[in-house]
């Protein structure tokens, strides 16, 4: 028991050492390190449930679907149609001809590396946990929590629902983040609607629910890993959101759990990722499927991804969200409880990226 006692609090020091060096994975890449520190590395226990739970990764035929979201007007049907399978199936489907520039996508991934490579002094300003800072960077939300910490450094922005001012954000990544953001929350709106009649219900009432009222842009960075198999990127998780609209570079190792293997969900250029959030799946009552992810480490990096994460963070309203009464019947009877978007954040948050699905805790009682 001493010796377990010891050891937590040795992990304890290494992770306050780790946090308090504002210098993120990259200050440790940058220290020119061959192993990984003990914080990072995959507890053989993590490693045996997952072995328990997932097995192997095998050679599969499947693939992520593609919506070609180009005249949305002509071809609606067959847009809603390819929208709702991705939907329904996967929880992930990628987007070509979605409206957002090619410049646009390669200045944002530029911007988000640029910041990231940084002088460790002039990140430091944007260092912090504080819940309510609108702006700020680090490494691992999770960190005191988690049974092993991820490969990643983040900037996080909260970009709505109120305005954010421009000036809170680095200058290196300024400009093409408030451009970025305008355009992305206009697809966002657009995805609502397709996702709405996908449900079989009007183009607006997801939007009603203000489902694309508030967003967030993460700048994730991943450096490059000297022991990728020891660690991961990200975490298994799925997303505490409505939607997540994701822009990744060329490097790929986002990975897709679907019929029990990992599918790797390969960099199409021009294309944008979308997947589906938990409190989508909630309000959804099951329709739509929020699936759980991963990031593998990589020899080769830095990776970056810039991902967009539709939902009210900051400023949870007082609406409560439970299953949408439309979709329910005797045959289809609630499967979750109503919650606020401010109970829904703060378990997650709470429990970290631990595997487990914080969808669990919302489930009605007679469904646990």
């Amino acid at each position: 028991m001493v010796s377990g006692n010891s050891s937590n609090q040795e992990r304890l020091q290494q992770l306050k050492a780790f946090d308090e060096s504002k210098a993120g994975v990259k200050g440790i890449v940058d220290a020119g390190i061959t192993k990984i520190p003990p914080i990072f590395v995959r507890p053989k226990e993590y490693l045996a449930d997952e072995d328990r739970t997932y097995g192997t990764v095998t050679e599969t035929q499947f693939s992520i679907p593609v919506v070609d979201l180009a005249d949305t007007t002509g071809r609606r049907a067959e847009v809603i149609d390819g929208v709702r399978r991705a939907a329904d199936s996967v929880g992930f489907f990628q987007v070509v001809n979605h409206g957002i520039p090619k410049r646009v996508l390669e200045e944002m991934l530029e911007a988000a590396r640029g910041f990231h490579e940084l002088p460790r002094e002039v990140k430091a300003d944007y260092c912090s946990r504080d819940p309510m800072r609108k702006v700020k960077f680090g490494s691992n939300f999770d960190l005191y929590q988690s049974r092993f910490a991820n490969w990643r450094d983040t900037l996080f922005c909260v970009m709505g629902p109120e305005p954010l001012d421009p000036k809170e954000l680095p200058l290196v990544c300024r400009d093409i983040t408030m451009e970025y953001s305008d355009q992305v929350h206009k697809l966002g709106v657009t995805l609502f609607e397709l996702l709405s009649e996908a449900l079989g219900l009007k183009p607006d009432n997801l939007l009603g629910l203000d489902c694309a009222k508030g967003h967030l842009i993460l700048s994730h960075y991943y450096p490059p890993c000297p022991e990728p198999e020891l660690t991961l990127g990200t975490s298994k998780h799925s997303d505490p959101d409505f939607l997540t609209i994701l822009l990744q570079d060329h490097i790929g190792g986002l990975q897709v759990l679907c019929q029990n293997q990992w599918i790797d969900v390969p960099p199409v250029p021009g294309a944008l990722v979308v997947n589906i959030g938990d409190l989508l799946q909630l309000i959804s009552n099951d329709r739509f499927k929020s699936v759980e992810h991963q990031v593998l480490a990589n020899h080769e990096g830095p990776r970056v991804s810039i991902a967009c994460f539709f939902t009210l963070h900051l400023y949870p309203s007082s609406r409560l969200y439970g299953p949408i009464h439309e979709l329910l019947s005797e045959d289809h009877p609630p499967v979750y409880r109503e919650t606020s978007l401010q109970d829904f954040i703060a378990y997650y948050d709470r429990k970290g990226l631990d595997g487990n699905s914080a969808l669990t805790h919302f489930k009605c009682p007679r469904l646990k």
